[in-house]
Order: C-alpha cells, then sequence, then structure tokens
C-alpha cells in the first residue's frame, strides 16, 4: 500500500481512538510507520534524503514500536507498505500524523494516574517528537534540492549559492 494511504488510515484511526490503551496503540502504530516509511527511503528515496531517513528507521529501535504489547498480536499497518510514490507528500502527512499523536499523547499522559500509562505516553511522545524532527529535516533537503541549492554537510542547511568567477 502506498505511503499517503497508510497514514491517512492511521490518522483515522488515531481521530477514532476513544480509549487511552487505543491512542497509545495508534501511537505505536504510527511509529513503525516512521520507521517502515524512513526504511523505504533509505533504500529507494533520493540520496539527499538517506541520512536523515536511516536515522527514522533507527527512531525506538530498541525501546520499543514493534515489540510494545499491543502489537505483538497482529501484524503493525505499516507492513502493508509497498511504495513512497510522492516523498514530500508522504512526509507532510507523516508529519502532520506525529504531530497528532504527540497531541493525543499528552492528553492521555496528563489524564492517567497510572504510572506505567504515563511512562508509555511519555517514550512515545519522545519517539514522535524524535521522528517529526527527521521528517522536518527531510522536508527541507527536499525543498533545498527543487531550489537547485545542494546542503552543506557540515551544516544541515543550504550552502551559499556559487556565484560566477
Amino acid at each position: 500500500m502506498e505511503a499517503e494511504r497508510l497514514v491517512a488510515t492511521g490518522r483515522h484511526a488515531l481521530a477514532e481512538s476513544r480509549t487511552a490503551l487505543d491512542i497509545v496503540v495508534e501511537a505505536w502504530q504510527a511509529q513503525v510507520l516512521a520507521q517502515a516509511i524512513g526504511s523505504h527511503l533509505v533504500l529507494c528515496g533520493p540520496l539527499e534524503l538517506r541520512s536523515e531517513a536511516r536515522g527514522l528507521s533507527e527512531i525506538g529501535a530498541g525501546r520499543g514500536p514493534t515489540d510494545h504489547p499491543s502489537l505483538r498480536g497482529g501484524v503493525p499497518r505499516a507492513a502493508q507498505l509497498t511504495e513512497v510514490a510522492d516523498e514530500r507528500a508522504a512526509l507532510t502527512a507523516l508529519g502532520a500524523l506525529l504531530g497528532e499523536v504527540g497531541i493525543a499523547l499528552v492528553g492521555v499522559a496528563c489524564a492517567t494516574d497510572e504510572e506505567g500509562l504515563y511512562w508509555q505516553c511519555i517514550e512515545a511522545i519522545d519517539a514522535a517528537d524524535e521522528a517529526g524532527d527527521r521528517v522536518r529535516g527531510m522536508l527541507r533537503r527536499l525543498t533545498l534540492r527543487e531550489r537547485g541549492r545542494p546542503p552543506d554537510p557540515a551544516r544541515g542547511r543550504a550552502g551559499p549559492r556559487p556565484g560566477p568567477r
């Protein structure tokens, strides 16, 4: 399934979540989807995105999303990812999903008296925030590429335009 469609499915599922557990499950689904999109872009994306995409694919590794108890019984939605047809559109949608996940998790964390759930939310908020940073970085790189300005790898942004000599 195409990335934008999977992100839209995730946004809809998050909007339909009615319980704290549902929101946490959707947060981890979004994180696994971000990892999958990152992995796909490492293999098939533009060269200038691959470093940030690798970072996106590794966020949360070893601390949870694919090991989360809510995902153990089934296959994460991200397993259906087959392509990223439009990098900019997919990353923009993914960034919006990650932002919505963060907001929903803050609500759950503030409303719970259960310490374990609170810390799950904090961990998921951190992962969503870090993934969002990577997504914004890739979107900046795409913008620079479209403007014809190669990024300055030392600073992670566009360097000066070369002038005539």
